[in-house]
């Protein structure tokens, strides 16, 4: 893939930010109510505090693994040659509804302060029994927001997650699937799936992955996103020209009689690397990331998951990222394959769901604190913490109760997230200014 530059469509990109300024959404009085039981102020969590380089439970280096590509080439040979996104947009056939063909309940799930500019709702009978997490973009995928000329949005889902852990199903007993929304049309969004996978058997044969997509993130060419806890791969690494047609229509996964299955989806993708942790129990692990164009070079940001009843704080890491084609994976690497974060911080704020980082300030989406309620959305930095006020009581549970990860697109100035079977999107400007 070409990459063609940040400032190619600049004025395009302006022009865009300009007119979804002045498109906020009319949506409806319910997502605009907070109930009783959310209205108590939440406790400000104060400025991040610095970890040490040399304080080693503070630090998470991550070490890189390849799958053999004799493993994925076999899998290519029995499969037919791999697709790119391009393709699968192709048969993007199911559309996104618009909040205004939304009902009042799936809308509750949406920001009160700042209020969402746009937001869409995925089906019922094809995400019934599955959760929504992690959201990236082609805005994160390459400068100009495109890739092979398409605006494209990767909603994350799971199967099997059930409420408010981020642990997810054992092993075996869930999937992780990618939705592939066109975004072309901001008002005819349409989406199709593939189902993320993990070859196995020398590449003769894959298995679903079974983890919660609490974070996910497109650099370039290659997709990261977040595994379960007991798993020793923090993050398992899948490439965007990889993608492989299944060719029989079955709820199996994998080789099956007459060919290849994915669970019903047409495409899978099978995983190309991971980054696995290092060893010793109770080891922190990437719960949520996001991707960092602010800073030179890029970089990804992750949290990971601290409850709200434990005695630990919540951990921040960032990473530099890299373009040289010859990894397997985009962290940047040192000479014994490992990706040492430049940046390490700790913070009181517990339950974070998404993790976000644009210049000086962090953002942490905090978990609502009871069902159905709403969460809160921290801008933190070394000097202390901010959050939004809504409803005459001026709480702080303004945003979106059960959003996942956060995603930034640069060129269009968007912050983008989900919640339930809410996808949505408003300015980073507005989240600022809601800050007073």
């Amino acid at each position: 893939m070409k990459h063609r530059g940040r400032h190619r469509r600049r004025r395009r990109g302006r022009a865009l930010r300009a007119t979804l300024a002045g498109t906020a959404l009319a949506l409806t009085a319910a997502a605009t109510l907070i109930s009783a039981s959310q209205a108590t102020v939440a406790d400000a969590p104060g400025a991040l505090e610095p970890v040490a380089a040399s304080d080693v439970a503070g630090q998470l280096p991550l070490a890189e693994h390849r799958v053999p590509g004799r493993w994925l080439d076999r899998l290519a040979s029995k499969m037919g040659r791999p697709v790119g996104v391009g393709t699968v947009l192709e048969g993007a056939d199911l559309p996104l509804r618009d909040a205004a063909d939304c009902s009042t309940a799936e809308k509750r799930s949406l920001p009160v302060e700042p209020a969402a500019t746009r937001a869409y709702c995925f089906g019922g009978s094809d995400t019934r029994g599955w959760r929504a997490g992690a959201v990236t973009t082609s805005g994160d995928a390459d400068d100009d927001g495109r890739w092979g000329g398409n605006r494209v949005i990767l909603s994350g889902w799971t199967r099997g997650a059930e409420g408010g852990s981020l642990d997810g199903p054992a092993p075996g007993q869930g999937l992780a699937k990618i939705a592939f929304v066109d975004a072309n049309d901001p008002g005819a969004l349409r989406y199709t799936w593939a189902l993320l996978a993990v070859p196995v058997d020398g590449g003769r044969d894959y298995r679903g992955l079974a983890s919660p997509l609490s974070g996910m993130v497109w650099y370039q060419d290659k997709l990261l996103v977040t595994t379960r806890e007991g798993d020793r791969d923090a993050l398992y690494v899948y490439d965007m020209d990889r993608i492989q047609r299944a060719t029989v229509e079955s709820d199996a996964v994998g080789r099956v009689r007459g060919g290849w299955a994915a669970h019903g989806y047409r495409f899978v993708l099978p995983a190309v690397g991971s980054y696995t942790l290092p060893g010793g129990d109770g080891t922190s692990r990437p719960a949520t990331v996001s991707l960092d164009r602010s800073t030179s070079p890029d970089s990804l940001v992750a949290s990971d998951w601290a409850p709200a009843d434990g005695d630990r704080r919540t951990r921040l890491w960032r990473y530099a990222l890299s373009r040289d084609p010859g990894l397997s994976g985009p962290l940047t690497t040192d000479s014994s394959g490992r990706a040492v974060p430049t940046e390490a911080y700790e913070t009181k704020t517990a339950e974070v769901r998404g993790v976000l980082a644009y210049r000086s300030g962090w953002y942490l989406d905090r978990a609502a604190g009871s069902p159905g309620g709403h969460g809160t959305l921290w801008r933190q930095d070394t000097e202390g913490a901010r959050a939004a006020e809504c409803g005459t009581d001026e709480t702080r549970n303004c945003w979106s109760g059960g959003s996942g990860s956060l995603s930034y697109w640069e060129e269009t100035g968007e912050v983008w997230s989900q919640s339930g079977r809410m996808l949505f999107a408003l300015p980073l400007t507005s989240v600022d200014r809601a800050l007073g």
